[in-house]
């Protein structure tokens, strides 16, 4: 009864042995990176983990910081590595690239990371062309455009950490707001990772209540948008006070990553190849998705109102702006 609901994008061929150990990847050993690894090292999401990073020295001290915490968790097999042993990953998880400096857009940041996707992504396809690819630099949306079309994997296997992490953050507001766990709640955040991301109001709900943000009286809709605002605008802040943003991104990474490896069928709002949203085609933007073993299984089929519907066909025509002048 639920067929309706969903884009479906098979993977076939794709079969993997469930017994063996699953492994994934991590490129790039930076602030995101460490963060993802610890999340997931503590969450015991994986039974082996790569770290690979330029600076050999500083990643071989990382991990045996990692590893000596080893007896206080579930075990881990957690190495320094080389894009050779990326071979044989279920997934791997991309964090490597310029960091966004303060003041500066997720969007300003584009061209030189899609350059380091140049060199990085045809050989890790060449080591692991089984393997999911999990995009998390910055500007997320665009190089998991980029990732994809330089992989020449399927659709399906190449996605980016997308608005998981906003749709965290404005969960975690609301229920401060509600005064409920924000476990209970059901909101979204999608379109871009970014400026133009959209509060998807209309089904917001808690225990299938909703919200009702249009009949909300005045007061009680500017705190919502209050709300959406500090979401939006989240990684400014930290980044403006810290210089970056990690913890957070981190534990994010490992929930996608559980979904995919334990093939939990998971609805995530994960950044995805997309045929059509509004007009604007073959883009790569957030809507929820269920994520398995093979990565997308299937994407909702959303029902948005009008103002939702307008403003979701302009973030994906942000992105599609910038996509055109991207040089492959």
């Amino acid at each position: 009864m639920f067929d309706s609901l969903f884009t479906t994008h098979a993977l076939p061929g794709l079969h993997l042995d469930p017994l063996r150990p699953l492994k994934g990847v991590i490129v790039g050993a930076g602030q995101v990176g460490l963060s993802c690894a610890y999340a997931m090292m503590i969450q015991n999401v994986l039974d082996e983990m790569v770290l690979i990073d330029i600076n050999q020295e500083k990643l071989i001290g990382e991990v045996m910081d990692l590893e000596q915490g080893m007896s206080f968790v579930q075990p881990t097999v957690i190495k320094a590595g080389t894009m050779a042993d990326s071979a044989g990953a279920d997934v791997v998880i991309i964090t490597a690239g310029a960091a966004q400096k303060d003041g500066e857009t997720r969007l300003d940041l584009v061209q030189k990371n899609v350059e380091l996707l140049k060199k990085l992504i045809p050989e890790l396809v060449s080591h692991s062309p089984q393997a999911v690819l999990l995009l998390v630099s910055n500007p997320v949306d665009v190089l998991t455009y980029a990732a994809w079309k330089l992989s020449g994997l399927p659709q399906s296997q190449v996605l980016g950490s997308g608005t998981v992490l906003d749709t965290g953050r404005f969960r975690y507001l609301l229920s401060r707001r509600l005064g409920i766990d924000a476990r209970s709640l059901h909101a979204y955040i999608i379109g871009e990772h970014g400026d133009s991301e959209v509060p998807f109001w209309s089904h917001a709900n808690v225990c299938g209540t909703p919200l009702y943000y249009d009949g909300m009286p005045d007061d009680e809709r500017e705190a919502m948008d209050e709300i959406f605002q500090q979401t939006k605008n989240a990684a400014y802040e930290i980044i403006r006070r810290k210089g970056y943003t990690n913890y957070a991104v981190g534990l994010a990474v490992a929930q996608i990553v559980q979904a995919i490896v334990r093939d939990q069928n998971r609805v995530l709002t994960v950044s995805c190849i997309t045929d059509e949203i509004f007009g604007v085609s073959d883009v790569c933007l957030s809507v929820p998705a269920v994520v398995g073993r093979f990565g997308v299984a299937r994407q909702l089929t959303l029902s948005l109102n009008q103002r939702e519907q307008e403003l979701l066909q302009h973030s994906a025509q942000t992105l599609r702006d910038v996509i055109n002048q991207i040089r492959f």
